[in-house]
């Protein structure tokens, strides 16, 4: 990578632009940190989607993975909804705190149809106009083209392009940009590993900025895109919002630091930690799921007479976090008074716990298995 050059700055009215070098070239990547990161990435991420193959109803999880990359990277954007509400009906949530309610929703419907997609799309920027207008649909910047690439300029940082902490591509030369980002996804001639593809497109979209708002959580979203459908997992279940939260100053840094002085081998080593250590984290969330599941599951068998319906609530509450006694007697198949008494079980034993303080309409939640994908270090 020594004859790496990130791009140029071009003079505007006003302002300064930076303009990135295509990506669909040849590369050569031979930092011997740089490999080390990738297969230390290799690795995890290959632990992380074996382990996958084993837990019992995935695509239960997978929801719970999407719903905390949602709330993560809608913070990143400061928008302030907890995961546990992020799974909230929308006429649960205070009116107030509506519109950061159905960002994080739009979130994850735009990951949703996007992998869905995948079946009849190729991973391409078709794809991500498609993920944009769903994100983008009701909510604050809907009026700025959703679904389609920017016709005006933008900036990072600043009240306007002339003081701006970062100013991208001009808004003429996106299509191109992104065009040649399209080119180098699908490349089979350049011979580089899929994470190092996806690391260098991620910091070019991030560098072109194609949309006029949204362009964080796009970029984001096209991580497990990417790897899903290069075949490196079989569903989604990697999100790096988390990591790159916590480490959000770095991340900045890196991006910048590409730009400024062309270390791109820098930004490839942040990239390629973040993606091993969240493929671990991973590992360790689903090892623990399994043993809380096993656990539960035969002490659960032991309650007579309520062994069938707590079974049978405890598998539910895998796919909706929040009950009510109404849906408890629905899901269960008992009265509601015997759905009552379910309910004060699970509360007692630590496994529901109720969030209104209301004497009517109480909404339980299920709340040690949403620790399991809320903890940190």
């Amino acid at each position: 990578m020594r004859d790496f050059e990130a791009g140029k700055w071009l003079m505007q009215t006003g302002f300064r632009s930076f303009e990135p070098s295509p990506i669909n070239r040849p590369w050569r990547i031979d930092e011997p940190r740089v490999l080390e990161a990738l297969s230390r990435a290799d690795r995890n991420l290959g632990r992380l989607d074996m382990f996958s193959e084993y837990v019992p109803n995935l695509d239960l999880f997978v929801r719970m993975h999407v719903a905390k990359e949602a709330t993560e990277s809608s913070r990143i954007e400061d928008t302030q909804t907890e995961m546990e509400e992020a799974l909230l009906p929308e006429e649960e949530i205070l009116e107030e705190r509506r519109d950061d309610w159905r960002e994080v929703n739009n979130y994850i419907s735009a990951m949703d149809d996007a992998i869905s997609a995948l079946a009849e799309l190729p991973f391409s920027t078709r794809l991500l106009k498609r993920a944009h207008a769903t994100l983008m649909s009701g909510v604050r910047g809907e009026h700025k083209t959703p679904g389609e690439f920017r016709r005006s300029q933008n900036w990072i940082g600043g009240s306007n392009p002339g003081n701006a902490r970062f100013v991208p591509p001009i808004q003429e030369n996106v299509p191109e940009l992104m065009g040649d980002l399209d080119l180098f996804a699908h490349n089979g001639e350049l011979h580089l590993p899929p994470l190092l593809k996806v690391a260098i497109m991620h910091y070019q979209f991030e560098t072109i900025h194609p949309f006029l708002d949204g362009n964080g959580r796009i970029g984001r979203l096209m991580v497990p895109l990417y790897l899903v459908s290069q075949g490196i997992l079989k569903k989604p279940v990697l999100y790096l919002s988390d990591y790159l939260e916590r480490n959000r100053e770095e991340y900045y840094e890196r991006l910048t630091r590409v730009r400024s002085e062309n270390a791109i081998d820098d930004w490839l080593h942040f990239f390629l930690d973040g993606l091993s250590e969240t493929a671990a984290r991973g590992v360790e969330t689903f090892s623990q799921i399994l043993k809380f599941k096993t656990h539960w599951e035969a002490e659960i068998s032991s309650w007579k007479p309520q062994a069938a319906s707590g079974l049978a609530l405890f598998q539910f509450l895998f796919t909706n976090i929040w009950v009510n006694a109404q849906i408890v007697s629905k899901a269960t198949e008992v009265s509601q008074p015997t759905a009552y008494k379910l309910i004060e079980r699970f509360v007692d034993c630590g496994l529901l716990r109720e969030m209104t303080g209301a004497k009517r309409g109480r909404l339980f939640l299920f709340e040690p298995y949403l620790k399991l994908f809320k903890q940190r270090d």
